[in-house]
């Protein structure tokens, strides 16, 4: 039994059965225009006339449902006030109003207006009734009258009982009214087929969004922690035979941290859904920097650039850039000492770009270097793969390793 009346002891009740009346208020300024065609059908009968008056009220309520914002109103009002977790409505391809999905938000909004005038009149005369019952315990008798239907209640302690049945059954009228809109909510303010694959497209680029940006935070963070490491070592070698060459290595060590805390910060507004000021790009324009850094950290590095790259921009630009760190990262981590060629071609068809080093049967990684994870040439393969790209990583000859990679181009007007 406790069980039972619990939701009439709920506030969430209430204030939903406080949607329906506003759903109820709400179309009371269209019933006027639904009179209008009664000045030209006088001589109807009064039936048909109502049944008139009633159809053309709920076409006018129909139509205000077909407005975009009626329905950004429905679902913000009925989840503050029914507690019902509605998605915010999102950008379709298809508008949410038409085709199979246009009659969802018309149909609720007419049954919302008939729930809550329904509510509104029975849970109204129950309580009414409630509040005045209890006047005749001076024994007079009440007689209530609705619709040409009437009741006697004896005065006294009886109607007490039923001034308390009445407002019971008021609290009751209201839980059924609530559930039902909750119930209905869902299933008519809930995202429609089109609105459903919208939600899905946007959460597939959200997931491409990250992978991107796992790939920019490993690259950037992977290359950097391996540059420091050598640079550091090599500081360290030679800071008392020649300092000015540690001191080189020191400030090449401070700018690349700075650029990985650049991108470290990025990365974690974005996840935290925090509005970065800017986003950091690395592009071919940046390379030179690339190399000078791996110059002071010891690594002989022999460029070989060729083509109008200035005309590389946007994604292709920074894809590019990445690749190159990324391939560079791994000479250093892999490579057994000696040039690191890189080699950066722009053609009419495809930007060219490869990193040769050398390597040695059975040699591990370069002393000092950074211990690698093994997502180096996965990721490298997505991204081209992305890019449309082709991508060759492997031995070219006894002791050499290529990372060669092509991606296609579309030149800038």
């Amino acid at each position: 039994m406790i069980k039972g009346i619990r939701p009439l002891l709920r506030g969430s009740t209430y204030s939903g059965m406080l949607f329906a009346y506003c759903g109820a208020v709400a179309s009371l300024p269209l019933l006027p225009f639904a009179l209008l065609p009664l000045l030209a059908w006088r001589s109807a009968p009064e039936a048909l006339q109502t049944v008139l008056v009633l159809l053309v009220w709920a076409a006018l309520i129909g139509v205000v449902g077909l407005a975009r914002i009626t329905r950004r109103a429905l679902i913000a009002s009925a989840r503050r006030l029914l507690s019902v977790p509605l998605p915010d409505p999102v950008a379709a391809r298809r508008p949410a109003h038409s085709g199979a999905d246009g009659w969802r938000t018309p149909l609720w909004l007419l049954l919302h207006v008939v729930l809550g005038w329904t509510g509104a009149l029975v849970s109204g005369v129950l309580l009414l009734s409630g509040l005045l019952l209890p006047g005749g315990w001076l024994g007079a008798d009440v007689r209530l009258s609705l619709f040409g239907w009437s009741v006697r209640v004896e005065g006294g302690w009886q109607s007490w009982v039923v001034a308390l049945g009445c407002l019971l059954l008021a609290a009751a009228v209201c839980a059924v009214v609530t559930n039902a809109l909750r119930w209905l909510a869902p299933r008519l303010l809930g995202p429609s087929s089109a609105e459903r694959l919208a939600l899905a497209e946007e959460r597939e680029l959200q997931l491409a969004e990250r992978n991107r940006l796992a790939h920019e935070l490993h690259d950037s963070i992977g290359h950097t922690l391996t540059a420091t490491t050598i640079q550091a070592a090599v500081a360290g070698e030679v800071l008392s035979a020649d300092p000015v060459a540690a001191r080189a290595a020191l400030r090449s060590i401070e700018e690349s941290a700075r650029a990985a805390l650049e991108d470290l910060d990025y990365v974690l507004g974005v996840l935290r859904e925090e509005k970065a000021q800017t986003a950091p790009t690395r592009t071919l324009a940046d390379l030179p920097e690339l190399l000078d850094r791996l110059r002071h950290a010891g690594a002989e590095v022999e460029p070989e650039l060729s083509g109008a790259l200035a005309q590389v921009q946007g994604t292709l630009s920074r894809a590019a850039y990445r690749i190159l760190q990324e391939g560079l990262t791994n000479a250093l981590r892999h490579g057994a000492g000696g040039p690191i060629g890189v080699r950066v071609a722009a053609a009419e068809d495809g930007l060219e770009l490869s990193v040769v080093n050398r390597t040695e049967a059975g040699a591990g990684p370069r002393p000092g270097a950074f211990p690698t994870s093994g997502h180096g040439l996965p990721g490298l393969a997505e991204r081209v793969r992305l890019l449309q790209g082709e991508m060759d990583a492997g031995p070219d000859g006894p002791q050499l390793w290529r990372l060669a990679v092509r991606l296609p181009v579309r030149w800038s007007a």
